[in-house]
C-alpha cells in the first residue's frame, strides 16, 4: 500500500498567497494545472516558433508536480522564503527532503519514472517551467486586481518585472499573445 497519491491527493488543501487579502483563494492543486498548461504551451512556443526540441508533454506533467512538496511543508509566501539567505536555504532543504519522503513512497518499480518529475534541474526546459510558474503568479494578480482587489498591485508590478528579465522568447511570446486575455470579463472572451 502506498499514500502518495492520497498526499498529492491533499494539493487542494494547501492555499497560496497565505499573507495577502484574497478576493478567490487558489490553491495548488489549481496552480499547478495552470502551469501544466503553461509550460506545455511554453514547450510549443519553443518547438514551432524558436525551432527548439523541448519535449512538451513531459515538461507540462513536471508542472503538474512542481509543487507537491508542499503537501508536506506547506506553502511558504514568497517574501518568507526569501527573506534571507539562511531561510531560503533551509526551506529549499526543507522541499528536498519531502520530494524524497514522496518518491519513497512509490513502489519502487515506479520511483525512477517520478524522480524526473521532482527535484531541481538547471537546463533549458527548467528555465520554461519557472517562467510558467511565474506567468500562472501573473494571472492570478490580474485575476485579483480584476476584481478590485488592489492588494495584488505590487505583486502584479513584480511578477511581470520577473518575467520580462527572465529574458526567455517563449515567456515574451506568450505574454505577447495571451497575456490581455486574462484581464477580460467571460462577455469580452467571447
Amino acid at each position: 500500500m502506498s499514500d502518495f497519491f492520497g498526499l498529492i491527493s491533499r494539493m487542494k488543501y494547501i492555499n497560496r498567497w497565505s499573507l495577502m487579502r484574497n478576493n478567490n483563494h487558489e490553491n495548488i492543486a489549481e496552480h499547478s494545472m495552470m502551469v501544466a498548461a503553461i509550460a506545455h504551451c511554453l514547450a510549443v512556443i519553443n518547438n514551432r516558433v524558436f525551432n527548439g526540441d523541448i519535449d512538451a508533454a513531459s515538461l507540462s506533467v513536471r508542472g503538474l508536480y512542481h509543487d507537491a512538496a508542499e503537501v508536506i511543508v506547506g506553502d511558504l509566501p514568497t517574501p518568507v522564503k526569501y527573506f534571507n539567505e539562511n531561510i531560503k536555504d533551509s526551506y529549499k532543504a526543507l522541499e528536498r527532503d519531502a520530494e524524497a519522503k514522496l518518491l519513497n513512497m512509490l513502489p519502487e518499480v515506479l520511483r525512477e519514472d517520478y524522480r524526473a518529475l521532482f527535484g531541481t534541474r538547471d537546463d533549458y526546459a527548467a528555465k520554461l517551467l519557472k517562467a510558467a510558474d511565474k506567468i500562472s503568479a501573473y494571472i492570478k494578480c490580474v485575476e485579483e486586481l480584476s476584481s478590485g482587489n488592489n492588494e495584488f498591485k505590487h505583486a502584479l508590478q513584480s511578477i511581470k518585472a520577473d518575467i520580462t528579465s527572465c529574458s526567455l522568447p517563449e515567456a515574451d511570446y506568450f505574454m505577447k499573445v495571451f497575456g490581455e486575455a486574462f484581464g477580460k470579463t467571460l462577455d469580452q472572451l467571447n
